[in-house]
């Protein structure tokens, strides 16, 4: 998240509240937000929603024996699906903030020290927040994996595209995260080094259930 070039809106409604196609028309224009952070912690809310419908499917009575497991995949699915949406409108709020830090003024000695301090305040709740996207793909990611040996086979495709939203949030949030730390002292950007990690490993392991799901499709 770089110094916006364009005054970004002052409030914006909340991802929840919007149709797809205002949201589509609000990513196309030339405003800073939504950007792609917000589009990190949709896809993550995606991934959770696909999820939840395959282990929704997979309630038949068949699938009795699997019901407990089953039902706390719904509910941990739906939890991070609201935080995930939620992540979206807080990826909206921290560029706005870093906007408004770097336009504060600077003609005085206190004026430029308290305006660094708001600009790198900023930028920390900026790559706080994709970070969080990180954990809620990482979440989606685990229940993803959980539900493919149990789930309904019918929708199985379903959760090869949750792994692959999941794998997208993270690598769409280490873009938002590695931008902010650039602009970070070391010290404060070291405290993000272990979520870039992460995301690595997040990384092989969508691809991993990718590939076992094709697995599954083709027999």
């Amino acid at each position: 998240m770089s110094q916006p070039t364009t005054s970004p809106q002052e409030t914006a409604p909340s991802f929840g509240g919007v149709t797809l196609a205002q949201y589509l028309t609000d990513l196309a224009a030339k405003v800073p937000a939504p950007g792609g952070g917000a589009v990190a912690a949709l896809h993550a809310a995606q991934g959770a929603a696909l999820v939840a419908m395959v282990a929704r499917y997979t309630t038949r009575a068949k699938d009795a024996e699997h019901r407990p497991i089953v039902d706390r995949i719904i509910e941990a699915a739906d939890a991070a699906r609201d935080r995930a949406l939620a992540l979206a409108d807080a990826d909206a709020a921290a560029f706005t903030a870093v906007g408004n830090a770097y336009k504060l003024p600077k003609s005085t000695g206190a004026e430029a020290a308290a305006r660094t301090e708001a600009i790198a305040a900023a930028l920390v709740e900026a790559a706080r927040v994709p970070a969080a996207v990180v954990d809620e793909a990482d979440e989606v990611l685990s229940l993803a994996a959980e539900l493919l040996p149990i789930g309904n086979p019918n929708v199985v495709t379903d959760i090869g595209a949750a792994a692959d939203a999941a794998r997208a949030a993270a690598t769409s949030s280490q873009l938002n995260i590695e931008i902010n730390v650039a602009s970070l002292s070391a010290a404060q950007g070291d405290r993000f080094a272990p979520v870039l990690i992460r995301i690595e490993e997040i990384t092989a392991r969508a691809d991993a259930l990718h590939a076992d799901v094709l697995h599954v499709v083709r027999g």
